[in-house]
C-alpha cells in the first residue's frame, strides 16, 4: 500500500468489519514522529501505530518490508510490543527473524510469489524459530507496488496466479495445512467467491481498492490519479525503478516518475529507508546498485502520502486500479466486497 497509506485509521476501520487490518511500516518512524511532534524510532513508531490500530478492536497486522534492511528487525520488535496479531513478511525472502518471534503467538506470515520461495522460507523458519507459517500470501503480478518477478516474467502466462496457486497451495496441506491467502488483481465479490469457492484460497489481500477509500493516508492527489487512471497508464517501472530492485508497478503519469524519467535527480538517500550495511557494518550505501536505473523511492512515496511536497510523488496501484470509479468508505466497500448492497459483481 507505500508509505503512510494503511496506517491505523485504514487498520482499525478494516478490523472492525471482520477483515484484518493491516499497517505498513515503511516510514512510519518519519510519519510518526510528524503526527506526534517529537522523534521516535521505528520500534517505538510500530509499538504506536498497532496500539493505536487495536483500539477497535478485531484483528491487526503490519505489513514489514525485508528491503528495508534498517528498520527491519526494530519493525517486528515494535509490533509485538503494541500487541498485533499477526506479522507480513514480503518485498524479499524473510529468511533471518529476531529470536524472540521462536515462542511468540504472533501469527507469522510471508508473502511469496512462488512455492520455491515458500520452501526456502518455511525450511529456514522451522530451523531456526521451530516454526512453520501459520499462514502464506500468494502475490501474483498483478498487484501494486513491488513484485516479485523478473521484469520479463511479470506479463507471462506461466507466472498468473491461477498458474501458482496450485503448487503453492498443495505445499502449504502437506507442510502444516496452513492457509493460502491470494493477491494481486482481486477487486470485487465475484473474484473474491471464485477464488475462494473454486480455487479453494483461504482469503484474498487487497490493496487498491482500499487506497481508494476515505479512511486511507492516501494524499488527495493519489486518490485522484486512482480515479482518472486508465489501464494504459498502468505500467511495470523498471529502468528508472525502485532501488530495491524489485520491479515496480505505479501510475505512469505520476510526477515523480515523469521526473525520473528525465534522469535529472539522482537517487540520494536523506531518509534511510532503503539504506544497506557497508564493509564496516553500518547502515551507509543505499540498496540502489545502479543508480542511473533508480528513483529515490523513500521522498516520492512519503510525497504521495501527503508527508512531504519537497519531492514529487510517485502513485503505486494495482494492475486493475483503472476499474476504481469512486471513492467510498471502508463501510461502503466491504459491504460491496461481501455482496451486501446490490451492486453490479464487475468484471
Amino acid at each position: 500500500m507505500g508509505i503512510g497509506i494503511s496506517l491505523a485509521p485504514l487498520a482499525r476501520a478494516v478490523a472492525r468489519r471482520g477483515g484484518i487490518g493491516t499497517i505498513s511500516s515503511a516510514g512510519l518512524a518519519a510519519i510518526v514522529s510528524k503526527r506526534l511532534g517529537r522523534k521516535v524510532n521505528d520500534r517505538e513508531a510500530a509499538a504506536i501505530e498497532v496500539a493505536e490500530a487495536k483500539q477497535g478492536g478485531g484483528c491487526i497486522a503490519i505489513n514489514i518490508m525485508v528491503a528495508l534492511h534498517q528498520a527491519f528487525t526494530d519493525s517486528i520488535l515494535g509490533a509485538l510490543d503494541g500487541g498485533v496479531d499477526a506479522i507480513i513478511l514480503g518485498a524479499g525472502l524473510p529468511t533471518n527473524l529476531p529470536e524472540e518471534l521462536a515462542t511468540s503467538e504472533v501469527a507469522l506470515i510471508p508473502i511469496v510469489s512462488s512455492v520455491k520461495a515458500l520452501r526456502i522460507i518455511q525450511r529456514r523458519w522451522l530451523e531456526r524459530l521451530q516454526r512453520p507459517p501459520d499462514a502464506v500470501i500468494l502475490e501474483g503480478p498483478l498487484a501494486g507496488g513491488h513484485l516479485g518477478f523478473s521484469p520479463q516474467d511479470v506479463d507471462k502466462e506461466e507466472f498468473r496466479l491461477e498458474k501458482l496457486f496450485g503448487p503453492v497451495k498443495e505445499f502449504a496441506q502437506k507442510n502444516g495445512d496452513y492457509p493460502v491467502i491470494v493477491a494481486g488483481g482481486i477487486y470485487y465479490h465475484d473474484d473474491i467467491v471464485r477464488w475462494v469457492n473454486e480455487f479453494g484460497a483461504d482469503g484474498v489481500q487487497m490493496g487498491t481498492r482500499f487506497a481508494a477509500t476515505y479512511e486511507s493516508g492516501a494524499s488527495p492527489a493519489f486518490k485522484q490519479a486512482i480515479l482518472e487512471c486508465k489501464k494504459e497508464d498502468i505500467i511495470v517501472a523498471n529502468k528508472p525503478g525502485s532501488p530495491c530492485g524489485l520491479p515496480f508497478r505505479i501510475i505512469k503519469t505520476s510526477p515523480g516518475y515523469q521526473l525520473a524519467l528525465t534522469r535529472t535527480r539522482p537517487p540520494k538517500c536523506n531518509r534511510g529507508l532503503v539504506l544497506r550495511k557497508d564493509e564496516a557494518g553500518k547502515f551507509t550505501v543505499c540498496s540502489a546498485k545502479d543508480s542511473h536505473n533508480s528513483f529515490c523511492i523513500c521522498n516520492v512515496l512519503l510525497s504521495a502520502h501527503g508527508f512531504t511536497d519537497k519531492e514529487e510523488p510517485i502513485f503505486t496501484i494495482g494492475g486493475r486500479g483503472h476499474l476504481v470509479d469512486r471513492i467510498l468508505s471502508v463501510d461502503e466497500l466491504m459491504d460491496e466486497l461481501i455482496g451486501l448492497n446490490g451492486l453490479p459483481a464487475g468484471g
